[in-house]
Formats: structure tokens, C-alpha cells, sequence
């Protein structure tokens, strides 16, 4: 589905779906770097059980025109840009990393936009290392070395794909391989200067569900866990021995999570 967001024309997945915006929906934000497809399995199942499904391509990334958006708040704002393109929602907004930031901030920027939030390997903020951030300004392929080895548990750098055949590090490398030269960079320090995560989180008043990673190396559990306790309507769930990558790593635990949410006394969805 194409959309024109702020101006710039967007490309967003329906989950396999004709978009109804009379359904409840569902908006998914991706990582740095990434790109809707990392969202295949929770857009399709949403997709087919009552919601409908917007996983959009960030400004300058996947399919989308324009160029990557230098701040979370930016994102946040585009965010709402789009539900109120799609002539929807209010949404539940499901993000993963970056995406989670930029899920907590529009919902405390717009509330009217936002019924629930799911934010997965998130915490209130997310620094960047300068190893990291220098290779990445210099388009070194190392920076995608450093986000695959960092972003996988240790059972998922070994194997343990649910789909045969299948290595998660390396999908990932092939993954962040596509993005255009530096979006990964753009993206990266919008993360690591993101600094209100927990004064937007005080406002956030949409009940919220953080799905996080025992072994997270990126946004560890402890972090994950303050900024639950400064959302007013929060739970947590704690996926053991994932990593960052929680939604190729552990893709149906995820989704058991995520449908879940509740808001306004109903079901996202339908069992």
C-alpha cells in the first residue's frame, strides 16, 4: 500500500490484507537500519484476525521516497502523520528497538493516535557506542558486523532458526546490507540522542506491554524494566536467552506476547 505522509509518498505492508481503516489497527515500527519486512509474521497474523495492518517503511528506507528522519520526536510526529493518512485509528503500536522509542514518544506526543503500545527490546534510552556510530558514519561494514553479533542471543548465533535452513545473523547482515548508504547512521544517532524517553513515558497514559530479552546486549532487561515502571499501565515479559532480535529469535513467543495487549477492555484482534 502507498501513502503520501508529510508529503512524501510511503510505502506501508497490510499483512497480505486489503487495509479497511474501519478495523482496529495496527501500526508496526521497525529498528535502525531496517526496513517493514522484519514484521512478516505479526503483520499476517493481525492482518488475519480482525486488525488492520500498517508496517510502514520509515522515510528513506525500503521502499519509501524521502530521506531518514534525524530525531525520534521527528519519527514520532511522521508516526501520527500516518495513521491520520490512512484516515484510521486510533492504533496500537507495536515497535522493536528504535521503532519502540518511536512508539512511546508519539504516544505521549499524541495520544489521540494511540490505544496501546507494545515495545519490544526497548528501554527508556538507548546509547550508542562510538565504535559503533564511527563505523557506521564512515559506511563501514563493520557497523553491520557490530549490530548482527550485538542485536542475536547466543542460541540464535549458533542456529536455531524455527525455519530450516535459516541463519538469523546473516539474514540480518543481508538485511541491513540493503539500506541506503547512511541511513543506518542517521538512524543510529537519533537513538543515541533520544533522551526523553522517561519523561514521555510519564505521560503516556495507553496501556503498554514491553516484551524484552534476557540476554539483550543492546537494551538490557534492568533498562527495559525502568522504563516499565515509568509508564502508568505497563507489563513486562521477559523472553529467556533471547537477544535484541527478539522478533526473528523468538518470533511466535513474541507474538503470544504482543496479541495479548489490551485496551479499552477488548482484545487487539481476534483468538
Amino acid at each position: 500500500m502507498r501513502l503520501i505522509v508529510a508529503g512524501v509518498e510511503t510505502f506501508a505492508g497490510t499483512g497480505g490484507r486489503k487495509f479497511d481503516p474501519a478495523l482496529p489497527l495496527a501500526v508496526f515500527v521497525h529498528g535502525a537500519g531496517l526496513d517493514h519486512s522484519v514484521w512478516a509474521l505479526l503483520a499476517r497474523w493481525f492482518a488475519s484476525h480482525g486488525c488492520a495492518v500498517l508496517a510502514p517503511d520509515l522515510p528513506g528506507h525500503g521502499r519509501s521516497a524521502g530521506e531518514p528522519l534525524a530525531t525520534i520526536a521527528a519519527v514520532a510526529n511522521w508516526t501520527a502523520a500516518l495513521i491520520e493518512a490512512a484516515k484510521a485509528g486510533p492504533a496500537h503500536i507495536i515497535g522493536h528497538s528504535m521503532g519502540s522509542l518511536v512508539a512511546l514518544e508519539t504516544a505521549a506526543r499524541h495520544p489521540h493516535n494511540v490505544a496501546a503500545l507494545a515495545l519490544i527490546g526497548t528501554a527508556a534510552a538507548m546509547p550508542v557506542s562510538p565504535e559503533l556510530l564511527n563505523a557506521a558514519k564512515a559506511g563501514n561494514h563493520a557497523a553491520i558486523d557490530m549490530m548482527c553479533i550485538w542485536g542475536h542471543g547466543f542460541a540464535a548465533g549458533l542456529g536455531g532458526s524455527l525455519a530450516p535452513g535459516l541463519w538469523m545473523p546473516g539474514g540480518a547482515e543481508r538485511l541491513l546490507e540493503r539500506a541506503r548508504p547512511g541511513v543506518l547512521f542517521r538512524d543510529l544517532c537519533a537513538c543515541n540522542e533520544y533522551r526523553d524517553g522517561l519523561v514521555s513515558a510519564a505521560k503516556v497514559s495507553a496501556p503498554a506491554i514491553l516484551v524484552l530479552g534476557e540476554r539483550d546486549l543492546m537494551t538490557p532487561t534492568k533498562a527495559g524494566r525502568q522504563l516499565a515502571a515509568a509508564l502508568p499501565n505497563a507489563r513486562v515479559v521477559v523472553l529467556r536467552g533471547a537477544g535484541h532480535m527478539l522478533i526473528s529469535e523468538r518470533p511466535d513467543e513474541v507474538l503470544d506476547a504482543v496479541r495479548g495487549l489490551a485496551a479499552d477492555g477488548s482484545l487487539i484482534g481476534k483468538s
